[in-house]
């Protein structure tokens, strides 16, 4: 057995060449990828597109279609997975002993050698040696200590340890894995969506552990925050091309690298059309042209002619050869840069658009999911819902949406309404990208295309794919093109930062504090609800008790 070492840098996970699909679709295409000792690596991109795919193979859950999963980490590799039930009769100790077993094991042959050697039988000495290296290096002697700051730090130390897995909530659960992997301290850890169920308090401790903790963590994340205060590098998963690119330096060296990829590509479509440009009026100018009209000396006309043919000839080759780089041009153009998502300008016109109240809700509710709920908006007005799952906040937008009737209360709606709901909705499963997203407008299908191409969503080549064999998140950014393409007074969005990939996710608040209209967001997002400056409502579990903070007028 091979001493294991934190020392150096080497490769402890390689995607060779992997290829997998499910059900004839494929999820990751010819994807290669490495990590490295010591690396902290988030994965990223739109729900659907494979991130939860690709820890599945570096963890060998799953093996790829084609290519090669290459693992070495002799400290072990610890797995989380996103939904895991727990043996519902197992005690919380019980759960916590199966997840340190095998340091266990090493330390009770460990005890036998020991035993041994003190008899005089030196034959174990070597594996006594790798053991000991092994028991070390996933911090044995510690372990117990461990398992204490893992409980408390993550909001689980009052937990009895005679509690069995079926008395516990959900949220309970997922951090009862979690503090169990972590005392665990496998030298690779991977980890999908690890923030999920976890309050401020446990956020900041798990951030502060990951950071400190000497191997090698891989996390599948939509969390914004914690990406930027753990990740030291990126990779996305592209949803479209089946494919993943890697990028260093942490968030913040993500959103450096897309926006130099946006300014790369202006360059490129500016730099073809001045080429385009020049090569046009090159051609129009040479072929206007015509020999110079010189006097004719000597009277040597056959002379004087053949240098004008020279000269036509030469012109006539100078207009071909522009003509060419011409069509070689236009036979490979490069494709306009989308422009910035921007929401259409409300419909409110003149002293409308800065006046009045668009909603108003006095008492409304919905019999066991949703509280007595008051509010009031003006327009332009910007209202930020928060509260616990559960709580209703869902059910509120439907409500204000006018697609589901209160039992109680009175509503006053004052303009148009435009509402994302948390799970994109697309209609039937046969129809084109273009069709869904043209259904119900006005408009020619070429029209359709041209706006569909201007949001820079998609990529002309994907208008023909069904929609009943996208992602969620590709799903998403259909509701959402048909959000943007259609004037509101209000807009009502249920979770917008869900599904998306994180760059999109960026733009899309920049495009949302640059909408005129008024605006009624719920949200967990942590980076979202930080740079909130509007009016908050918290809606709370317990009937009849929402509480307003601030003030939306």
């Amino acid at each position: 057995m091979p001493s294991p070492t934190r020392t150096g840098s080497h490769t402890q996970l390689t995607a060779l060449a992997v290829t997998k699909s499910y059900n004839g679709r494929i999820v990751l295409d010819g994807v290669t990828c490495s990590l490295t000792t010591g690396e902290r690596t988030g994965i990223i991109g739109e729900n659907g597109s494979g991130k939860t795919t690709l820890l599945r193979l570096l963890a060998g859950r799953e093996q790829p279609d084609q290519g090669e999963i290459v693992r070495r980490a002799d400290g072990g590799i610890g797995y989380l997975a996103q939904d895991e039930a727990l043996p519902p009769r197992l005690t919380v100790q019980e759960i916590i002993d199966r997840a340190l077993s095998e340091l266990r094991a090493v330390e009770r042959q460990l005890r036998r050698l020991e035993a041994a050697m003190s008899d005089g039988d030196e034959s174990g000495l070597a594996e006594y040696g790798d053991l000991l290296t092994v028991f070390e290096l996933r911090g044995g002697y510690d372990a117990d200590a461990r398992v204490e700051r893992a409980l408390h730090g993550l909001g689980l130390a009052r937990l009895r340890r005679d509690r069995t897995v079926g008395t516990l909530s959900g949220g309970e659960q997922v951090r009862l894995r979690l503090a169990s992997l972590l005392s665990a301290s496998p030298e690779v850890l991977l980890l999908d969506e690890p923030t999920n169920h976890l309050d401020d308090n446990a956020l900041t401790w798990l951030e502060d552990h990951l950071r400190g903790r000497r191997g090698t963590t891989v996390a599948v994340s939509h969390d914004r925050v914690f990406l930027e205060r753990t990740a030291t590098g990126l990779l996305e998963v592209d949803a479209d091309r089946r494919s993943v690119v890697r990028y260093g330096n942490g968030y913040a060296g993500y959103l450096a690298e897309k926006a130099a990829a946006r300014r790369r590509w202006v360059q490129a479509y500016e730099g073809w059309r001045a080429d385009l440009d020049r090569l046009r009026e090159a051609a129009a100018t040479t072929a206007r042209q015509v020999a110079p009209g010189r006097p004719m000396k000597d009277g040597n006309k056959m002379a004087y002619d053949r240098a004008g043919g020279r000269v036509q000839q030469s012109l006539a080759s100078r207009v071909r050869n522009a003509e060419e780089r011409l069509h070689r041009l236009l036979a490979d153009p490069v494709p306009p840069p989308p422009e910035p998502l921007r929401f259409a300008p409300s419909l409110r016109t003149g002293a409308d658009r800065a006046h009045g109240t668009v909603l108003e809700a006095a008492g409304v509710a919905v019999t066991g999911r949703l509280g007595r709920t008051d509010l009031s908006l003006a327009a332009g007005g910007r209202l930020l819902i928060t509260g616990p799952n559960g709580a209703g906040k869902s059910t509120l937008l439907k409500v204000l949406a006018g697609e589901l009737t209160p039992d109680g209360g009175h509503l006053t709606r004052g303009g148009r309404i435009g509402h994302l709901p948390q799970e994109p909705a697309v209609g039937p499963p046969g129809r084109t990208l273009l069709d869904a997203f043209a259904y119900g407008r006005p408009g020619s299908p070429a029209e359709h295309v041209e706006r569909l191409t201007a949001l820079g969503l998609f990529a002309p080549d994907r208008f023909d794919v069904r929609v009943g064999s996208l992602s969620t998140g590709q799903r998403q950014r259909l509701t959402l093109a048909r959000l943007l393409d259609e004037p509101a007074d209000v807009l009502l969005l249920d979770e917008p930062t869900n599904h998306l990939s994180l760059a999109l996710v960026e733009e899309l608040e920049t495009a949302l504090a640059h909408y005129d209209g008024a605006l009624v967001v719920v949200s967990h997002d942590r980076r979202l609800r930080e740079r909130w400056a509007g009016a908050r409502l918290s809606v709370s579990t317990a009937p009849n008790n929402p509480s307003r903070q601030g003030s939306s007028r």
